[in-house]
């Protein structure tokens, strides 16, 4: 049927998901038969219940789409959220692009870099640019913050994506992530081992999936070890460099913390102010503190001696990325995958010193 009578839009995939309570992937495999096709058969009941509400709100095909779906240019989109692509190949982006394309050459598909840098690209939130991604097959996204309406645009169009990096959100979108909270509560762990009793994990004012994971991990790693985890092991600020002084250690050590852990993010600004500060203190590492990083140090900081914490498998996780694109752009699931982090004992953390 067409569409029910007083309306004149089109229903769409993502109408059809809401009324059956399944997710838009499932709406996509049900009506292209692309289920079996791929080997993961839908339950009948699921089935039933995406064709009644297709029919119950005159879903139909649209032809030019599915033309335009089935076309294959054997091309992948790479955006970063970032202004532009970075220039020294230490930046944290190289490795996951050295993986990206390893990976697109096996599978047999070119790439298309869309840096979002013209007017309004990825600055501006992302919708000029976000639509020219279209033009590739698929599209990988990498950044911390993505702006959540155009992604929800393409996922609701049935479009391929895969974000590098955990999201909780839209529901439908596909990512590969690191295993931060395993990861990071390995990290706890060790510490705990060498004898540490109070721990402070020192992070950016941020809500991105990243830094709440390895939060949770901390956490996790805090209370399996008997250690104190409630809201006086996190410091969270907003401007690292300012809030984070040689007196405020200072104080910390006094008050009994013997180890301190920062987050890695893009600007390595939790670790370069907690290094700083320490040192203002006068504080020898790991003599009279230990440090921990959750993650690897900025490529300008990497020359020092490798701090405690674990190394982040970038060229794997843009490996899987592709293939999971890959999949996708076959009309597979979107699904979300977990990659995880080698452990790094590093130089920076040791037993605590005797008061």
């Amino acid at each position: 049927p067409g569409p029910p009578a007083g309306r004149r839009a089109r229903p769409r995939q993502a109408e059809v998901a809401r009324l059956a309570g399944v997710s838009q992937a499932t709406v996509s495999l049900v009506l292209s038969g692309r289920d079996l096709a791929t080997g993961r058969p839908i339950s009948a009941e699921t089935r039933a219940k995406v064709l009644d509400a297709a029919h119950s709100l005159g879903y139909v095909p649209d032809p030019a789409a599915s033309r335009l779906a089935a076309a294959r240019n054997n091309l992948l989109g790479v955006f970063s959220f970032t202004a532009t692509f970075p220039t020294d190949v230490r930046h944290s982006y190289y490795p996951f692009l050295v993986g990206v394309e390893q990976e697109a050459a096996a599978q047999g598909y070119d790439l298309v870099l869309f840096t979002g840098s013209s007017t309004g690209g990825a600055g501006a939130g992302g919708a000029g640019a976000l639509n020219r991604v279209r033009l590739a097959d698929g599209c990988l996204f990498l950044g911390r913050h993505a702006p959540a309406d155009a992604l929800r645009r393409l996922v609701a169009d049935d479009f391929p994506v895969v974000h590098v990096g955990r999201r909780d959100e839209p529901e439908g979108l596909a990512w590969v992530g690191a295993d931060y909270v395993s990861a990071s509560r390995e990290v706890v762990t060790a510490l705990a081992g060498l004898g540490h009793r109070r721990v402070l994990l020192v992070r950016e004012d941020d809500d991105a999936p990243a830094s709440t994971d390895r939060e949770r991990g901390f956490l996790d790693g805090l209370a399996a070890s008997g250690l104190p985890a409630g809201p006086d092991a996190v410091f969270r600020s907003g401007d690292p460099r300012g809030d984070l002084t040689a007196d405020r250690v200072r104080a910390w050590v006094a008050d009994g913390v013997t180890a301190f852990v920062a987050e890695e993010t893009d600007t390595g600004a939790a670790w370069r102010a907690l290094r700083a500060a320490v040192d203002a203190a006068g504080l020898d590492c790991p003599g009279q503190v230990s440090l921990a990083l959750l993650g690897s140090p900025p490529a300008d900081l990497a020359d020092g001696p490798a701090p405690m914490g674990f190394d982040i498998p970038r060229p794997a996780l843009g490996a899987e990325a592709v293939r999971l694109l890959a999949t996708r752009i076959a009309g597979g699931p979107a699904e979300g995958t977990l990659v995880a982090c080698a452990f790094r004992a590093g130089a920076t953390a040791g037993p605590p010193a005797v008061p």
